[in-house]
């Protein structure tokens, strides 16, 4: 897809940052065809992480790959990913990648997971992601952001379409979007938890990056989860937040470097964060 970016006119406000969103598409481009090559596949390897969850080979494989192209097209930036950690610390600029987001659904067949990528830099108040994109091709999907030129999704330059959130600001009205019970009670936010899905109109699990998408589009107002790691977050939360949005921590920390995440419309982020924030 590296061709088929909108060259919306806001973009040439930020033109340094289109080289690294082709380059991120293109990435998705090569990793989309590494997993869904092995999608369902009945001989795909499966394993158990030390924390205890899965990785395929897939995930290794997507990687890798990214890895590899990010060494040759930008040598000089640092490279964080799930399965390979850290390369290049210290550097100003830090690609962020999860191979598959939501790895438990790949290897039992459910097409809901992405690969995820984005880029970081560091400035004076700290690091900020500045692009991100999040590809799920087994949905036929894909959303994209860079600073300040808005958040699109589409296949192509004809059908991109551009992402608003939503203006409901009310929670009774609201549309919640969480991953799973276990990690609110673990965190010890449960009772805030429960409490914020009865007060809000609407709650579904759809867990991983999709809910984060939809509040880029609009369709649900506020998500949240309990235990993330920065890749989780880094491409979600600057899609999210060139949409409109608002993405904080549980603390509201803004940014996608605590250990959680709340992300909205940014009219009922503070309340989701009053009832999430209680630990």
């Amino acid at each position: 897809m590296p061709d088929d970016i909108p060259d919306h006119a806001d973009h040439a406000d930020h033109p340094d940052y289109q080289d690294d969103l082709r380059l991120a598409h293109a990435l998705a481009d090569a990793a989309d065809a590494a997993t869904m090559a092995r999608f369902q596949a009945l001989d795909l390897k499966v394993e158990t992480k030390p924390d205890l969850t899965p990785v395929s080979e897939a995930d290794r494989a997507a990687e890798e790959l990214i890895r590899e192209r990010l060494g040759r097209a930008r040598p000089l930036d640092a490279v964080l990913g799930e399965e390979y950690g850290s390369r290049g610390d210290g550097a100003a600029r830090r690609w962020i990648i999860d191979p598959i987001d939501g790895t438990k659904n790949y290897v039992r067949g459910v097409p809901v997971w992405a690969t995820l990528i984005a880029l970081a830099e560091r400035g004076a108040d700290g690091d900020e992601v500045v692009v991100g994109v999040v590809s799920a091709p087994a949905l036929n999907r894909r959303w994209w952001a860079a600073k300040g030129a808005g958040a699109y999704t589409g296949r192509g330059l004809t059908s991109a379409k551009r992402l608003r959130v939503s203006d409901v600001g009310r929670l009774e009205d609201a549309s919640f979007a969480y991953s799973s019970l276990g990690g609110w009670e673990e965190e010890g936010r449960l009772d805030g938890f429960l409490d914020l899905t009865r007060a809000c109109w609407r709650t579904r699990g759809y867990g991983d990056f999709w809910p984060y998408m939809m509040v880029a589009e609009g369709s649900v107002d506020l998500c949240a989860e309990p235990e993330l790691s920065v890749w989780d977050m880094a491409a979600n939360e600057v899609i999210v937040r060139e949409a409109g949005g608002r993405f904080t921590s549980l603390d509201g920390a803004p940014g996608p470097f605590g250990a959680n995440a709340g992300a909205s419309n940014g009219l009922l982020h503070e309340e989701m964060l009053g009832y999430l924030g209680r630990a």
